[in-house]
């Protein structure tokens, strides 16, 4: 059951991680023609708004997969001295509470997208519906959540701790 689990979180975290790449790429290429249109005389309008709203995208689309492969910052400083469960017990509590905060992220960023769309907020210069950005925050942070979630049932259930990257360096 935990495997199927971690199968179909492995393939929304690797969906959010594809569309934060777009995020990037678009990110990128808005950039450079902003520049090069700047040196011309001829800046892009409104590359602001979309390098912007391609941040948010960039940030929580890979936000799954940085979880995913152990790639939050960890200060580790009394770790060694510690027994296993206490380490153990960490790797829960900090599971279950960066889950937490990514379901109060997404259940904030719910209560804003309402406003927004109540109000029909959008972006400065070229008007882009803001709502649109604020239900990939809520996803992507569902999916992070999610992630996390499994990781901690399945670390209380005698799974193995992932590596953090800097461990396999």
């Amino acid at each position: 059951m935990l495997d199927r689990l971690d199968r179909w979180a492995a393939g929304l975290t690797s969906l959010a991680a594809l569309i934060g790449t777009l995020g990037l790429i678009a990110e990128v290429v808005v950039i450079l023609a902003d520049v090069v249109g700047r040196y011309f005389g001829a800046p892009l309008s409104g590359a602001q708004d979309v390098s912007t709203m391609a941040m948010v995208i960039l940030v929580f689309g890979g936000m799954a997969l940085c979880d995913r492969q152990g790639g939050h910052i960890a200060v580790d400083l009394f770790e060694g001295a510690m027994p296993v469960w206490m380490r153990h017990a960490g790797d829960v509590i900090s599971a279950l509470l960066g889950a937490a905060i990514f379901a109060g992220i997404a259940w904030t960023m719910w209560e804003s997208a309402q406003l927004s769309k109540m109000l029909n907020l959008a972006t400065n210069i070229i008007q882009l519906p803001k709502v649109w950005f604020q239900y990939a925050v809520i996803v992507f942070s569902l999916i992070a959540a999610f992630g996390m979630g499994l990781r901690a049932v399945t670390l209380m259930f005698g799974g193995m701790r992932r590596h953090r990257i800097e461990d396999a360096l």
